[in-house]
């Protein structure tokens, strides 16, 4: 695989690609690989003769300092992982922050109610700053496809608005969460929990799981504070929020009556780290998946 550190050598290569007339993917990433990225990476690389992967820790996404600060950087253990993965011609994207923003990017995007729910209540301006990365890898790496995890689902939506506002003629890939033996979604966060929290983080995925056979039951509003109590119980995670939400609009759903795409979304602090997380609760023939 070919590593580019900087944007004009990135473009060279790429409009060398459409040249060629080879079909492109790319797998954004903030690095701190784990096996649920290298689901997205096999992915393009099935779907697509070259495959992209961008290692950048965007700083205009984060709303806390110190989160920024310690977000874990890890870019040798990254390419030693890619290696087993990508092709001689595929690449990875690895940018400074001085190369990716050498003036302020001062654009603003609107993404209506979708960027006002749960992470953008709690996160003012994180995704726009999304938005603003995004567009901008696009820009560089002029994908056929790009492929984004479904833990983070309400980012996935804020970007296919982006390309719908943008009018890109790419195809935005949903992928699979990836989850550890037990229960809890892969991510790059992970590794900064502590034992304890490590112990008793799989309850995230343990409360919400618990709820689905309920649905039938239960309002929205009882199993949202069912979920809570139960993870607020280990005495070492404390519920940001729990929502369930349609998965299109991401509006709260007051009743599971109609035939909506649900998904139960939720963001846990543990300890330092901030974990989210979501499920699919029910589907438009009504039933429990």
């Amino acid at each position: 695989m070919k590593i580019f550190t900087t944007i004009s050598e990135t473009l060279t290569y790429t409009a060398s690609l459409r040249k060629s007339g080879l079909s492109a993917g790319l797998v954004p990433t903030m690095g701190a690989l784990h096996e649920g990225h290298l689901s997205l990476v096999k992915r393009s690389v099935k779907e697509n003769e070259i495959t992209g992967v961008s290692i950048f820790v965007n700083p205009i996404q984060f709303n806390n300092p110190a989160d920024l600060e310690k977000y874990p950087r890890t870019l040798e253990a990254d390419l030693e992982m890619l290696s087993g993965v990508m092709g001689p011609n595929d690449y990875v994207f690895a940018p400074s922050v001085a190369e990716m923003y050498p003036q302020p990017d001062t654009r603003v995007f609107d993404f209506g109610e979708l960027a006002t729910v749960m992470e953008g209540r709690f996160r003012p301006g994180h995704f726009n700053g999304v938005g603003v990365v995004v567009s901008k890898l696009f820009s560089i790496t002029d994908p056929d496809r790009a492929y984004f995890g479904e833990k983070d689902f309400q980012q996935l939506a804020i970007i296919r608005k982006l390309a719908g506002i943008a009018n890109l003629a790419l195809a935005i890939v949903p992928c699979p969460i990836v989850r550890e033996a037990d229960g809890l979604a892969m991510s790059s966060r992970n590794v900064r929990l502590t034992p304890d929290h490590r112990t008793a983080a799989p309850m995230i995925f343990g409360a919400m799981n618990e709820a689905i056979p309920l649905i039938g039951s239960h309002t929205p509003a009882e199993l949202k504070n069912r979920i809570k109590n139960q993870i607020d119980g280990t005495g070492l995670l404390v519920t940001e929020y729990v929502e369930f939400a349609d998965e299109t609009t991401l509006k709260p759903v007051e009743t599971f009556d109609n035939d909506l795409h649900i998904r139960c979304f939720l963001a846990v602090q543990a300890g330092e780290v901030r974990l989210i997380d979501n499920l699919k609760v029910k589907s438009r023939n009504g039933i429990p998946e």
